[in-house]
């Protein structure tokens, strides 16, 4: 990033989980680890969960961001350069990809309400169901998400069990027995989260479920979940997790396919899954814009 350049931001969240929004077309920004921690930082920073960087799919290619297209993803896609608030690259987020396509379309980038964002996990189809500067409701299909076993974790003294779920990214879904909204709640991650470095070498995020519950809503089942993501720490959502979340929900129910409306801190998201994969829908809020001063990251 350069200090002689007083670069503009947007700073949206969806059902919570916050991001920083930097339009690169040409990838032309140096977001360097040290850079993105910076701008993440609550304090230092603008303060975000994640930073997502708006630039061209062939951009990214040209400058080395990118080894080569990700599956689906066209030279002209408007790609998700995703980042966590530690700097680490991240090859998904659902709830970053909804305010990403929220952002695109809101400024004129895309002119339609269907189109495709870019990822590192693959090209992600959007619906933008409706938008204002301010709101969005959007759909994002997420592709299959694959149950790769069992594994456990440790938050403090206790010991979770979960599915492996690979969404685009590594989760561990635990589906706690008798595990009610409120004992959730009361679960705290300060205590020291431990994962299997050998099932999970790049670490993972992992997901506290209560087990599904029938609902007369506008889904088969409800359920709550509390997620701890890696590079970040507890986030109020998580879009990959969420779908993580349904996939291990249903395999508690033997059920291969339905949809779940589940509660996180930050509020509720749709997910559904059938045999075609799972898609995503919920809200997106762009909550403000603004100038990063030349030379502020110089002496934080």
């Amino acid at each position: 990033m350069s200090d002689t350049d007083a670069l503009r931001f947007v700073k949206g969240h969806g059902t919570q989980n916050d991001f920083v929004v930097l339009a690169d077309p040409a990838a032309e920004l140096d977001l360097g680890v040290d850079v993105v921690a910076a701008i993440c930082d609550r304090q230092r920073g603008i303060g975000a969960d994640g930073l997502l960087r708006v630039a061209r799919a062939v951009a990214l290619v040209e400058r080395g961001i990118l080894d080569g297209l990700p599956d689906g993803v066209r030279p002209d896609d408007w790609f998700m350069d995703y980042r966590n608030a530690d700097g680490s690259i991240a090859e998904m987020c659902g709830n970053g990809v909804r305010v990403f396509a929220h952002y695109v379309r809101a400024t004129g980038l895309i002119d339609t309400d269907t189109f495709s964002v870019g990822s590192r996990a693959g090209a992600r189809p959007v619906i933008v169901h409706s938008h204002d500067d301010v709101h969005a409701d959007v759909t994002v299909v997420m592709g299959q998400a694959r149950v790769d076993g069992q594994s456990q974790a440790r938050v403090g003294e206790t010991t979770y069990t979960g599915a492996v779920v690979d969404v685009g990214n590594p989760h561990l879904a635990c589906v706690v027995p008798d595990l009610t909204p409120q004992l959730l709640a009361e679960v705290d991650f300060s205590a020291g989260v431990t994962i299997d470095s050998v099932v999970f070498p790049n670490g993972t995020n992992l997901e506290l479920v209560t087990p599904a519950r029938p609902t007369d809503g506008d889904a088969d089942w409800a359920a709550d979940m509390r997620v701890f993501e890696r590079g970040v720490g507890e986030t109020r959502s998580c879009g990959t997790g969420l779908v993580a979340a349904g996939k291990a929900s249903l395999g508690v129910l033997s059920e291969d396919s339905g949809s779940l409306r589940i509660t996180v801190p930050g509020g509720s998201v749709l997910v559904t899954i059938t045999a075609d994969g799972a898609t995503l829908r919920g809200p997106s809020m762009l909550v403000a814009e603004g100038r990063f001063r030349p030379g502020w990251s110089r002496d934080g």
